[in-house]
């Protein structure tokens, strides 16, 4: 079976557990298995965080931004070695070297993009970066596990 190069909300929910509010990748547009994946979030006005974060001033919490990226991470080590999700789950173990550059607001659409550093077994580390209209607005590196569905990483 070939690895689809392109993913659409459907076969990204049938990869990710997570559902809105939390599943925040919305397509992934080009997928190099085992080495890059890219994906993107539209980030509209009506997401539920922007009434808390921050009121008259809406600024995509970092955290959120974060796990955006955490997902694209998670999506390219299903696509790399065309995982089943019933029955193996990608968690996240680490993040490093979380940098933020600049707000990202409702209208934007936030690019996010995951590169595999290193595999080792069950061990993914990847680099995350986001983008907004080619500027760079966070990058991190993750370090994921991948477990049998039902274990404890």
């Amino acid at each position: 079976m070939t690895t689809p190069m392109t993913m659409d909300i459907t076969e990204i929910q049938r990869l990710l557990p997570h559902r809105y509010p939390f599943l925040l990748v919305d397509r992934v547009t080009e997928i190099d298995p085992g080495k890059k994946l890219v994906a993107y979030k539209n980030v509209t006005a009506n997401e539920e965080f922007f009434n808390g974060h921050f009121p008259g001033h809406p600024v995509m919490p970092g955290v959120l931004m974060l796990e955006a990226l955490a997902q694209a991470c998670a999506l390219l080590a299903y696509k790399s070695q065309n995982l089943n999700p019933t029955e193996w789950v990608v968690y996240l173990m680490a993040i490093d070297g979380a940098k933020f550059r600049k707000p990202v607001v409702p209208g934007d659409r936030l690019v996010l993009t995951a590169e595999v550093l290193r595999h080792k077994s069950a061990v993914w580390k990847q680099r995350g970066v986001a983008t907004v209209d080619g500027a760079m607005v966070v990058e991190a590196e993750f370090l994921a596990t991948v477990v049998k569905a039902g274990a404890t990483p």
